[in-house]
């Protein structure tokens, strides 16, 4: 059982209000549905938002055939976000098998 949070090791969507210098800086995203492994914290405004100090975390993953979640947390020591027709996406994702 993991004791912290998995971390955004870095983030392709550079159109992210929370993406700075390629690094994610809310301090928690969620990522997925049962279908697909989108980041649901990702979206776009003006300015940027966040906290410069703080590196992401994986707060909760609702992707339940994903290999590195258990009761939907992320198990990953860390994920890469990437970008994926026009959003965001956890580009850790492994299917179960």
């Amino acid at each position: 059982m993991p004791t912290e949070m998995s971390k955004v090791i870095d983030c392709e969507a550079t159109n992210c209000v929370y993406n700075k210098d390629r690094k994610c800086h809310t301090l928690a995203i969620t990522v997925g549905d049962e279908k697909e492994a989108a980041c649901d914290t990702f979206f776009q405004a003006r300015n940027k938002g966040g906290f410069v100090n703080i590196n992401g975390g994986v707060g909760a993953c609702k992707v339940s055939d994903c290999e590195y979640n258990d009761s939907f947390e992320c198990t990953a020591s860390g994920i890469h976000v990437i970008t994926h027709s026009n959003h965001a996406d956890c580009g850790t994702f492994q299917p179960r098998e």
